[in-house]
């Protein structure tokens, strides 16, 4: 069941912009935070996760949502309705309603506490129902209720649709005539300590790099409808019959020493990793995740002076 549901009156006080990342970057970000497969995730427990990586990351979504606004028609002043679909709590989507005044921006997302979450947003950043709505889809089911647009944002959404190629048809064929799509699908893993930690062995972070792979891999191979393609994204967007317009990286740099946001979001993301990989690192690996997320440790992750968060993800634009 879909349903289209109006932003509530807009609430004083500070609002905030929205992720979802990256992502998030438009609301979900890939580092074992969805549901894959049977994977049962409390949404409403990751709610918080989702919007702290997204607001790590304001200064590229807000970059990124430049970019895009400078390759459509008169620098947005034509774009009437932007879909953000795999909204997560709408960090992006609250990005996209700043940058694009005159724009209706619908976050589409199939978990219905993220969708709240973002109506949240959206009401204490003063964001009536004629700039901010949201639709509740399980895609690929629920394409058709996505409606049209004249600017559609998706961030690691599509990865978790078996068949991408027909993702990516169908994402086309909600554009109006000159709309633009945007997908963030690729990029760069997250780096946050140096390779020689002074614990364990040196270079975890290449062989957390090297599980998730395998992970991800089986991930695809047991989504319904799989099929394989070369990720080869220009092309696959080409193919949905549209023309490319370009590829951009954006980059997260906060360096060390960390403010408490940035640790919080490490903590997180690791225990995550803790969580999903249990089974497949070596138990010397096991222990080292386990001295980072001991807040009693000497080398917890919340106070090492060493800490960074260095990640990018890479936009690829294309127009009908």
């Amino acid at each position: 069941m879909t349903s289209e549901r109006q932003a509530p009156a807009a609430a004083s006080g500070h609002g905030g912009h929205g992720q979802g990342n990256h992502g998030g970057h438009g609301g979900h970000h890939h580092s074992h935070g969805h549901s894959h497969g049977g994977e049962d995730i409390d949404w409403a427990a990751m709610a918080a996760h989702l919007e702290r990586e997204g607001e790590l990351t304001l200064p590229e979504l807000t970059g990124t949502a430049r970019w895009l606004r400078g390759l459509t028609a008169g620098e947005g002043a034509g774009v009437r309705r932007v879909l953000d679909v795999g909204s997560g709590p709408g960090v992006a989507a609250g990005v996209f309603a700043q940058e694009f005044p005159g724009a209706q921006v619908v976050a589409v997302d199939g978990s219905a506490p993220l969708l709240e979450r973002a109506l949240e947003r959206a009401a204490a950043a003063g964001l009536g129902p004629d700039r901010f709505t949201t639709v509740a889809a399980d895609l690929p089911e629920d394409f058709g209720a996505l409606g049209q647009a004249d600017l559609i944002w998706s961030s690691r959404a599509v990865h978790h649709l078996g068949d991408q190629q027909d993702a990516l048809n169908r994402l086309a064929r909600a554009l109006r005539e000159g709309g633009l799509l945007a997908i963030a699908e690729d990029g760069l893993p997250l780096r946050f300590l140096p390779r020689d930690i002074g614990l364990g062995r040196p270079g975890l972070a290449t062989r957390l790099d090297a599980v998730n792979a395998e992970w991800f891999t089986a991930m695809r191979a047991e989504l319904p409808y799989a099929a394989t393609v070369v990720e080869d994204w220009p092309e696959l967007l080409r193919r949905a019959g549209l023309t490319p317009v370009g590829s951009r990286t954006f980059l997260t740099d906060l360096p060390a020493p960390l403010g408490p946001a940035a640790r919080d979001q490490l903590h997180a993301r690791l225990s995550r990793t803790r969580e999903m990989m249990a089974d497949d690192l070596a138990e010397d690996d096991l222990r080292t995740l386990d001295a980072l997320l001991d807040d009693d440790s000497p080398h917890t992750i919340r106070s090492r002076p060493d800490a960074f968060f260095l990640t990018a993800y890479t936009v690829h634009a294309a127009v009908r």
